[in-house]
């Protein structure tokens, strides 16, 4: 060529390739546009965290409604979970994604106006399919466009979205509660705070909706329909040309073992389903089990409960929900560097101390007034061990979790294994969410000791059973498990 034309991410193989930092800022933008259904997952965790107290004044609540008023969404969660996988192999991960949007759209309108705590439930599950939806989705979607090389990095945006969405709906929660003078009085048009708290949810809704227009479909479910010029098109955008012909080849020789097990079936030799699956399922119920919704569905009323204002209630978890979003960054350098097992079990560590602080803490609580109260250097104490219980998980077991999930399941499984294993975490998030009000009426000391005993159980988990599957592919990680130890004392145990 004797000039240089502007070259594309689209361009024939004959042609100039693309360059490497083309092609990486493609792959980034795919990623954050799958990501965006992790915000929606975050927003809708944590939005109702303003709410809670408002709720339960103006419908007359008790403590075990409450817990499931709130949890409600979950049972969304799990069903929307569940079937994801399957439509999204049967349709595609975006009008999977397209579904997931429209779902909670129609939620954050419908609880924003809901006449009673009986359709806000309704409601609330309707978003909850749609969030379900999405926390199975977004994590494929980015594990089936990412290089093995920043797969991790990649992955790990799932939960950065997380974080985001999280800290958006305690932060418009902390605005609208302030700007209306708290959360249960008139706002605008003649609606309580709270009400708007849930309506601005449209907003993501809508944004994610396009965004799922005009992203490119996985070239790993193109390959799975046979149209493997249409794969071979969006794989140029995002892979070298020297790394194409391997791509193609993994997926081929991932898709021929489908053939052979073409149902795809879950069932195996240790309590009736595949080792592998086991494991997902153990990993996303962990997660949930050590109690990090806890802080992020019911800080404001939690803070408040042991004496701290409704308004510096609100502030406290805007500023936990920031240190969740900074810590991610640090999951994001360092799970493809130092690997995901490494991560987990600092994690894990660094969960049982900070909670361990927290249930002291908590047994501590005195009487004032009527009201409960950490005295002297408690209520301090227990502020900063929240937080770094945050730290902790904001930079192992949040983000490392969904990197796992998108990457321990053979192609053959993974849409209904990736459904099973989110669904049940989501059960798990709906146990922890609604026992949470109960158990705390006994006792804030004895809710995070039991959320300190499952951090010891994660750690023992990681320890014995959990893989490495860092600068894999995902067809290399496909068969890791079967041949660790964690895998031959499965199978002597079946």
């Amino acid at each position: 060529m004797s000039t240089e034309p502007r070259r594309t991410v689209a361009e024939p193989p004959d042609s100039p390739a693309p360059g490497a930092k083309a092609l990486s800022a493609r792959v980034l933008a795919l990623a954050i546009a799958g990501a965006l259904g992790g915000f929606l997952f975050g927003f809708d965790s944590s939005v109702v965290n303003g709410a809670v107290g408002a709720i339960e004044g103006q419908f007359g609540l008790d403590p075990a409604i409450t817990g499931f008023a709130v949890a409600s969404a979950l049972l969304g969660c799990a069903v929307g979970a569940y079937f994801a996988g399957r439509l999204a192999n049967r349709w595609g991960r975006i009008p999977v994604m397209l579904v997931g949007a429209v779902l909670f759209l129609s939620s954050s309108i419908g609880a924003g106006l809901a006449f009673g705590v009986a359709d806000l439930v309704i409601w609330r599950i309707i978003g909850g399919l749609g969030i379900g939806i999405a926390s199975v989705t977004a994590p494929t979607y980015i594990a089936e466009i990412a290089p093995r090389k920043i797969r991790g990095r990649l992955a790990s945006l799932q939960q950065l979205a997380i974080t985001i969405g999280i800290f958006a709906a305690l932060l418009s929660n902390a605005v609208l509660a302030n700007s209306a003078g708290g959360a249960a009085q008139q706002l605008w048009l003649g609606l309580p705070a709270w009400r708007w708290m849930f309506l601005v949810g449209a907003v993501p809704a809508v944004v994610y909706g396009v965004v799922a227009l005009v992203i490119p479909e996985s070239p790993r479910f193109l390959m799975m329909k046979g149209k493997e010029e249409k794969a071979r098109e969006v794989l140029a955008t995002i892979v070298a040309p020297e790394e194409m012909d391997r791509e193609l080849r993994d997926i081929r020789e991932a898709l021929k073992d489908e053939e052979i097990g073409r149902s795809g079936s879950l069932k195996g030799s240790l309590l009736g389903l595949k080792p592998i699956v086991w494991v997902g399922i153990a990993a996303g119920m962990l997660q949930q089990f050590v109690g990090i919704n806890a802080i992020f569905y019911y800080s404001t009323t939690l803070w408040q409960s042991v004496g701290f204002t409704e308004s510096d209630s609100f502030t406290i978890s805007v500023v936990t929900g920031l240190v969740n979003i900074a810590v991610t960054f640090i999951a994001i350098g360092l799970v493809d560097r130092i690997g995901r097992r490494l991560l987990l079990l600092i994690g894990s560590v660094g969960m049982i101390v900070t909670l361990a602080t927290l249930a002291l803490s908590f047994s501590q609580s005195v009487e004032v007034d009527g009201a409960p109260s950490l005295p002297g250097a408690w209520g301090p104490i227990a502020l900063v061990a929240a937080n770094l219980y945050v730290v902790f998980f904001g930079a192992t077991w949040g983000p490392v979790l969904w990197v796992l999930l998108g990457e321990i399941f053979p192609t053959r499984l993974r849409g209904k294994a990736m459904g099973v294993a989110t669904g049940m975490h989501w059960i798990a998030n709906f146990i922890v969410s609604t026992s949470f009000p109960v158990v705390a009426e006994i006792s804030l000391g004895l809710a995070y000791g039991i959320f300190t005993a499952f951090a010891v159980i994660s750690l023992l988990f990681v320890k014995l059973f959990l893989p490495e599957t860092n600068g894999l592919s995902l067809e290399q990680a496909d068969t890791l498990l079967p041949t660790t130890r964690s895998s031959e004392r499965y199978r002597r145990r079946s």
